[in-house]
């Protein structure tokens, strides 16, 4: 079995621009890894590849659930494959392309033993939540699963009752189970990591995706998705990077520049946690998007 392609890297490396290119000369197809861009009417402030763009190149894994539905890493995985599956059937290649790193090493390694969820837990952790707090949950979730707790946000409760809901399943902290992704891959993977080795270029890279994304318009993106029946701030859809802050500006909880600068610190928080991640991975290729020759390096080596 020939090694999968993974081009990966924080938010803003250039990954779109370069998978296109390759995916060219390749005669490949790009499955998209970010979670993001499986939703429906997040375009803007996912920067999901545009209608010529998909036109070069086929694309999968793009607009394959509404906002109010669920996509899980077992999803993707579950998708992933089928889509490689057809790519190959038709003697093309498979370009895995993304900064969801959850989701790539769910491709690449399967899923943990995890637990399915329970309803009637779930409904009393609802009810925790409600009478002592996410900041108090959060706490608890320290005190049982201190790695969990340093890596999931304070702010996400969705993450914060599923680690708890886990812990109080098993008696096992949902870090711990995790830990069964560090085992020989299911698949032969290349990581391609692109960043800029100086930090402050990504961070300029950013800000100026963040400025062209509000100059296209994602405070009016978001502002059709409070109009849509069903759609809500606590859904995983919406607490993606951008449009929570588009969110809580639109619903007057600060102004246009507080939204602007929670928006890039946000960013760059995101792309920190994926560099965090692709470090811990083994066997990843670095990669300066911005190095004369990179193209040339990349298509050689593969």
């Amino acid at each position: 079995m020939s090694p999968l392609t993974c081009i990966v890297g924080p938010t803003a490396a250039g990954k779109t621009a370069l998978s296109l290119a390759l995916a060219e000369r390749l005669d490949a197809e790009i499955v998209s890894a970010d979670s993001a861009l499986v939703y429906r009417g997040l375009d803007i402030g996912s920067a999901k590849p545009d209608a010529a763009e998909r036109a070069r190149v086929p694309h999968w894994l793009i607009d394959v659930r509404e906002p109010d539905e669920p996509y899980s890493a077992a999803d993707f995985a579950a998708d992933a494959e089928a889509a490689i599956a057809d790519i190959e059937s038709r003697g093309r290649h498979p370009l895995v392309v993304g900064g969801t790193m959850l989701y790539v090493r769910a491709l690449v390694h399967g899923l943990s033993p995890l637990p399915q969820s329970d309803p009637v837990l779930r409904s009393e952790l609802a009810a925790e939540l409600a009478t002592r707090g996410l900041a108090a949950l959060h706490a608890e979730l320290a005190e049982v699963d201190p790695a969990a707790a340093a890596r999931i946000h304070r702010n996400d409760p969705q993450r914060i009752l599923r680690a708890l809901e886990v812990w109080r399943l098993t008696g096992t902290p949902i870090s711990v189970l995790q830990g069964a992704w560090q085992a020989p891959p299911r698949r032969p993977a290349r990581l391609l990591a692109l960043s800029p080795p100086d930090r402050s270029l990504l961070h300029r890279r950013i800000e100026e995706r963040v400025d062209r994304m509000i100059a296209a318009g994602l405070l009016d993106e978001v502002r059709r998705l409070m109009e849509r029946h069903g759609v809500h701030r606590e859904l995983p859809a919406l607490r993606a990077v951008g449009y929570r802050q588009a969110w809580a500006h639109l619903a007057g909880e600060y102004d246009f520049p507080t939204f602007r600068e929670k928006t890039i610190h946000a960013t760059r928080q995101l792309a920190k946690r994926q560099l965090t991640w692709l470090r811990g991975e083994a066997n990843v290729e670095w990669f300066d998007p911005d190095e004369p020759g990179v193209f040339e390096r990349l298509l050689a080596l593969l």
